[in-house]
């Protein structure tokens, strides 16, 4: 949610939106259905490039990639031991499975790779941009209202949590794993809600006031540029390879 990978001017952030987000879809699309783990690692190396062309900061791309790879070691703890097949080893009692560990490589490479694709096109873009753009693709208007508006607002409630959270914090409360912790914080998650519905009646109110009709306008156009033509052949043409390899060996 935060654009600070949107000021730059690489070839990719130059590139049109709308071809940002198509191929974002058809990228994740094949890498998703893939099962080969060498097509997941051509894959693989198909978005570092992208994020290396795209001149993303090694330190913003870590700071996006950890919460994804925190929950794959949280696979990794799982899958090897309860996947059923052959035994790779013995951790004490329990057998390490070639299929679980195979499992586990698979997500592992499917995750990164679509997380690099998402953080070198869709990351790159403004997000109102980005919301006009998924508008001109033709995606239903109430999904693009529903991207602006918690874009717009997830801040607004963030600061709301934070009051109700310090208002606690004053009057006393340290959280500790008995009853009152939990009833105290479902009492806030409730409130929460209560004033995230009071201000959407108030937005929605303000926006019928200044003549909102559910339409999208936008001060700039979109146009296909040659490199926009010459970006989606290309990268059309590696994902339909990707795709060719991974059905040739599938039948």
């Amino acid at each position: 949610m935060i654009e600070e990978l949107s000021s730059g001017n690489s070839l990719i952030q130059r590139l049109d939106p709308r071809v940002k987000i198509v191929l974002v879809f058809l990228f994740s699309v094949v890498v998703a259905v893939s099962n080969r783990l060498p097509v997941l690692m051509w894959a693989l190396v198909l978005a570092l490039l992208i994020v290396f062309t795209a001149r993303v900061p090694a330190k913003e791309l870590l700071r996006r990639l950890i919460p994804v790879n925190m929950l794959i070691v949280f696979l990794w703890l799982f899958l090897p031991f309860t996947f059923a097949g052959k035994p790779l080893f013995y951790m004490g009692s329990l057998p390490v499975t070639r299929e679980g560990v195979l499992y586990a490589t698979q997500i592992s490479i499917k995750s990164n790779a679509m997380m690099l694709m998402l953080i070198a096109l869709v990351a790159t873009t403004p997000i109102f941009t980005l919301g006009h753009a998924m508008h001109e693709l033709g995606i239903p208007k109430k999904i693009v209202h529903l991207f602006f508006f918690t874009f717009r607002y997830i801040h607004v409630m963030h600061r709301e949590y934070v009051r109700l959270l310090n208002s606690m914090k004053i009057r006393g409360f340290r959280p500790k794993n008995n009853l009152h912790t939990y009833r105290s914080f479902a009492y806030m998650v409730g409130m929460l809600l209560v004033r995230s519905f009071d201000r959407a009646q108030r937005v929605y109110n303000a926006m019928l006031c200044r003549g909102y009709k559910g339409n999208l306008y936008s001060l700039s156009k979109f146009s296909l540029k040659g490199r926009d033509v010459i970006s989606i052949v290309l990268m059309v043409a590696v994902i339909i390879i990707l795709g060719v390899l991974e059905w040739k060996k599938t039948n």
